[in-house]
């Protein structure tokens, strides 16, 4: 054991060091960190941060396409061209930003800098993605969108990336970790319930859209960012993790390639992450669907702020219940009932393609409780993975891991924008400016519909095939 992981490792199991080290070192050389309990203001400060990722990962998803063709007069295909632009900058920038954690950490004890970056820079910049007035046209308006959302999605993944690496460093603790993860994901549905539903009603409480949506901009924005920076405070530093983690400075080739050699040599990291791109290729589908379902097929626009209640209450009471679940049967096993559970309640939305009603609102009940456990479930299944990896492989990678892991679950939610704006596309939906009425044609209802049922069911079904994959249990984990 090289000398100053030896020196870390005294300090570490002394008795002086079992009360104030919290340094990021390789799982089995932190004993006292299996069976630590959070502390309740811990888990708060770290739950906060999903006020911010709720916000960014909803609202646009929500409503950007919507704003691209309802409000500016751009082309379905074109609108779902502009949001996965944007998602694959994510996917690029992503391991880059992991890479970057990593070192930060190595250098200063602490990945707190990149998310403050984050969140101070994001606000501006979704307020501007929906400051675009539809005078401009629909190419100026366009690339005015897209150029304003890349430097949104920057500014989150500054912040997403180092986020998701804090629980594998937070505890070793198999139950502490859902437990963690958990209570993020009850903040995570309450900030899908505000943005999804406070949002759209803040945007339609005036008479002028253009208005509208810039308030929502700018209001969602400021709130977007004081999570973030909420959150950030649970990053703290750490002076002896700069004596574990080595400084190392890297190309950018070398940063892409550590990440491809993290799936190469994680098998339950593979499996993981392929289970959660297609879910969130899934529910990708279904968000960017929803404002369209409450217009064509609900006939009213605000009918989006009532599929949204009608998701998120339900995953709000149900989030305990699969942390219940997971403790007593093993996160795998409750990850693939809730899996289950989702895809069937989405493929019984199909009839509405001929008898519309109010009927849905209890399909997507049933779907907002297995969301619950699709939200908390896998966030708390990468800490073990980081760890399984760690104990083989040493520290100092977790932002590596999570660099690819927000990258995949950016891939996903980007191609459920695209598979929706295909599908309008392909079924002639009518694409209008803010204030003119039109008709949408029948094809184009039934694959709003498909599109919000069917599909998202069958993705989920195969995402099962992959779980399968997924061989860590909690002993596993316990044994560290």
């Amino acid at each position: 054991m090289p000398q100053a992981r030896c020196a870390v490792w005294h300090k570490a199991c002394s008795p002086a060091g079992a009360r104030h080290y919290t340094g990021a070192m390789s799982t089995d050389a932190r004993p006292e960190r299996a069976s630590v309990r959070l502390s309740s203001r811990t888990i708060a400060l770290y739950a906060v941060g999903s006020l911010g990722t709720g916000g960014y990962a909803t609202l646009p998803g929500l409503v950007l396409t919507y704003f691209l063709t309802d409000n500016l007069g751009v082309a379905a295909l074109a609108a779902g061209l502009i949001v996965t632009v944007a998602k694959i900058w994510d996917v690029v920038i992503d391991p880059l930003i992991g890479a970057a954690s990593d070192r930060q950490l190595a250098r200063t004890g602490s990945r707190r800098g990149l998310m403050i970056t984050g969140a101070l820079s994001l606000p501006l910049f979704f307020a501007l993605t929906f400051a675009v007035p539809p005078s401009w046209g629909p190419v100026a308006a366009a690339t005015c969108v897209l150029l304003a959302f890349l430097a949104t999605a920057t500014a989150f993944s500054l912040f997403q990336v180092p986020y998701v690496a804090l629980p594998a460093e937070l505890t070793g603790s198999y139950d502490e970790r859902t437990r963690l993860l958990g209570w993020r994901v009850v903040v995570l549905t309450a900030s899908i319930l505000l943005f999804g539903a406070g949002g759209p009603a803040l945007r339609d409480a005036g008479a002028d859209p253009v208005a509208g949506y810039l308030i929502m901009g700018i209001a969602s924005g400021v709130l977007i960012g004081v999570g973030m920076l909420i959150a950030a405070r649970t990053a703290r530093s750490d002076r002896e993790a700069r004596a574990v983690v080595p400084v190392t400075s890297v190309g950018v080739r070398e940063q892409y390639l550590s990440g491809f050699r993290a799936l190469g040599r994680s098998v339950p990291f593979r499996a993981l992450l392929g289970t959660f791109l297609l879910q969130a290729l899934a529910t990708g589908t279904m968000l960017a669907g929803a404002q369209y379902v409450a217009t064509w097929v609900l006939r009213s626009e605000d009918a989006v702020t009532f599929v949204f209640i009608a998701l998120v209450a339900p995953a709000l009471l149900a989030t305990p219940a699969w942390t219940e679940i997971a403790q007593r049967t093993g996160k795998e096993r409750a990850f693939a009932v809730a899996s289950v559970l989702f895809a069937g309640a989405a493929a019984s939305i199909t009839p509405a393609v001929w008898t519309p009603g109010v009927w849905i609102y209890a399909c997507v009940a049933v779907a907002g409780v297995a969301y619950a456990g699709l939200q908390s479930l896998p966030m708390a299944m990468l800490p073990d993975v980081i760890s399984h990896d760690e104990r083989t492989h040493g520290a100092g990678h977790a932002g590596t891991f999570t660099g690819i892991w927000t990258a995949g679950e950016t891939v996903g939610f980007a191609l459920g924008a695209t598979a929706v704006s295909l599908t309008l596309a392909a079924t002639g939906y009518v694409s209008t400016v803010a204030g003119t009425e039109t008709q949408q044609p029948d094809a184009a209802i039934t694959g709003i519909v498909l599109s919000f049922s069917i599909l998202p069911a069958l993705l989920m079904v195969a995402s099962l095939f992959v779980l399968r994959g997924y061989r860590l249990r909690r002993e596993d984990i316990e044994q560290v």
